[in-house]
């Protein structure tokens, strides 16, 4: 039985998490955090108002689906405490990942970060970083609703260190050779030109463009309103998390 604490257990894929994880016959809520739900509970479970409270339950794997500004200091928290760790909020760079591979490493655990734990993003992810390979140019929209804080996405971030690893794309124009303002060109994320459109009532969306002498490819992810497809890669992540040891980023590695 794996003991799971879960961060972030109200939110929009928190519940249905924690749905998921007690109807499961393997895993166990031992314990939840909610700010703003301290003291209600779950079953018998009482809501923490802190991460650091939640840790002093024995447990195996923390689950993070809280926000940006405090995924980073939660992780470390659960990692300092010997758990296993699975990322699912948004908002860390290239050099927390490499931070907390060397605080996980040091503590015997695994931290799986994925960026969009949703299988078809996961398929995006890898179908692009094989493309790269074969492509001398390509740039990343990003999408999500007017309210999301962060810019790029988790999964935009994740995409273009994922295609990093293959390759690099070329410009045509250098950036700082460019007439007009600069950040029209997009932020530089892992080497890959990043748009973030923040619209309002959009999903959560990524796409590639591709492109080479005279052909093109696009590949794209749109997710829906529901949680529904995260649920299912997240527990993925839960159960496979005590066989790696410092930081796994993408799904697409666990399939």
């Amino acid at each position: 039985m794996i003991r799971v604490i879960v961060a972030g257990v109200t939110g929009w894929v928190g519940a249905p998490l924690t749905e998921a994880i007690k109807a499961s016959e393997d895993l166990r809520l031992v314990a939840a955090v909610a700010r703003a739900s301290a003291g209600e509970k779950i079953g018998e479970i009482a809501i923490s108002g802190t991460v650091d409270e939640a840790l002093d339950t024995a447990a195996d794997v923390f689950v993070d689906y809280t926000s940006a500004s405090a995924v980073r200091d939660h992780v470390l928290s659960a990692i300092r405490r010997g758990l296993h760790v699975v990322v699912g909020s948004s908002g860390l760079s290239n050099e927390d990942y490499e931070a907390l591979d060397r605080e996980a490493r040091q503590a015997d655990v695994g931290v799986i970060a994925v960026g969009n734990f949703a299988i078809s993003a996961a398929l995006v992810q890898r179908f692009a970083a094989e493309a790269a390979k074969h492509f001398d140019s390509w740039e990343i929209i990003d999408t999500a609703d007017a309210a999301k804080i962060d810019a790029p996405s988790g999964t935009a971030r994740e995409l273009a260190w994922r295609m990093s690893q293959a390759a690099s794309p070329r410009l045509e124009v250098r950036i700082e050779d460019t007439l007009g303002p600069r950040e029209s060109r997009g932020a530089d994320i892992s080497g890959s030109r990043v748009h973030s459109l923040r619209i309002p009532g959009a999903g959560i969306g990524v796409e590639v463009r591709f492109g080479k002498t005279d052909e093109r490819l696009t590949l794209a992810y749109e997710g829906g309103r529901g949680a529904g497809p995260y649920i299912d890669g997240t527990l993925l992540a839960i159960r496979r998390a005590s066989s790696f040891r410092g930081v796994v980023r993408g799904l697409d590695r666990l399939l």
